[in-house]
């Protein structure tokens, strides 16, 4: 019986024996198709193991990166890293801490570093969703500038790289955001509001020209300086000074001043207030929809399309342990 195994005995019912006869090549194909087919369903679930693990691993670490606590120690190193360059500015202080304060601005610098990085790896691989954010930009683009070296010509680079981290609490405190978006905003109405201020110093520019040029050269001797001491008079900045210069030429100038200084003061002014508030209602409104808004359908059917992923792999490795079981009895 070359090339075939002895007959293997099976009992039956009957309690008679059958010889069965494998071919030796069929039963090394079988072994060699079992033992591939054994590590192929290990490899699809290890595979299936470190896609949970590492879902698991993002949701973790944006969990961490959206907690109060979280943004409360962001915010606390962005305070000290302001004290830190206040008191780099003291001579004494400076010349006698220099390390501990060059300590403190690299190990703040590691920590936002660190934040960065868990942000990112939180979004992965949809880094749209990290980098599409304006303030998360921000955010990303100060700590790439703080990693120039503070020595030779790129150290003035490096001390501005420092003093934005503290720009950074505009972007880790949400109310300051809300408020820089406002006045982001605001700018287009802001555009007639200057048309209108830029016709009322226009017009007010060219009749001090004429009215006290001659009289006050100093304030009016041209269009230019006439608009200047006008901005002068806006800012209330000493405006009576040059209004009682003008009176000297005529007792009624104070009609001149005082008309500009009510329409361009409190109503030109107070209009850039009222345009500002305006855009901050909206701004609040539009935040609150944002909070109190239903789920996308594309929002839906991802977090769908990842669960029956998971619930798959799940049953799977049930499959694979099934049949592990039975094998084994």
């Amino acid at each position: 019986m070359s090339g075939h195994f002895p007959p293997r005995r099976t009992n039956v019912k009957q309690g008679t024996l059958i010889p069965i006869t494998i071919p030796r090549g069929t039963f090394f194909c079988c072994l060699v198709y079992a033992i591939l087919r054994a590590k192929s369903n290990r490899k699809i679930q290890l595979d299936s193991s470190n896609q949970i693990q590492s879902i698991a691993m993002k949701k973790q670490l944006e969990r961490i990166v959206t907690t109060t606590a979280f943004e409360y120690f962001i915010v606390a190193l962005i305070i000290l890293n302001g004290i830190v360059l206040g008191l780099e500015t003291s001579p004494s202080l400076s010349e006698r801490f220099h390390p501990w304060f060059e300590l403190a601005h690299q190990l703040i610098l590691v920590v936002f570093i660190i934040e960065a990085a868990m942000k990112i790896t939180a979004v992965a691989p949809k880094f749209s969703r990290y980098f599409g954010d304006g303030w998360n930009l921000f955010d990303f683009t100060i700590v790439v500038l703080s990693l120039v070296p503070a020595t030779g010509e790129l150290a003035m680079i490096a001390r501005l790289a420092r003093l934005l981290r503290v720009a950074r609490l505009v972007s880790t405190i949400p109310e300051m955001r809300l408020i820089v978006s406002t006045l982001v905003r605001s700018i287009p109405s802001m555009a007639h509001v200057l048309m209108l201020m830029s016709i009322l110093f226009y017009i007010y520019g060219i009749a001090g020209f004429y009215f006290f040029h001659e009289h006050d050269p100093v304030h009016w001797r041209n269009l230019g300086i006439s608009l200047l001491t006008l901005f002068r008079v806006v800012t209330l900045e000493d405006w009576t000074d040059v209004m009682y210069k003008a009176m000297e030429l005529s007792p009624f100038a104070w009609v001149y001043f005082v008309s500009f200084v009510v329409t361009g003061t409190f109503v030109v002014i107070n209009l850039f207030i009222a345009v500002v508030l305006n855009n901050l209602e909206k701004a609040k409104a539009e935040r609150l929809e944002e909070l109190q808004a239903p789920p996308t359908r594309e929002t839906l059917l991802a977090e769908l399309r990842q669960t029956q992923e998971a619930l798959g792999k799940l049953q799977d490795q049930l499959a694979h342990a099934t049949s592990e079981t039975e094998r084994r009895h």
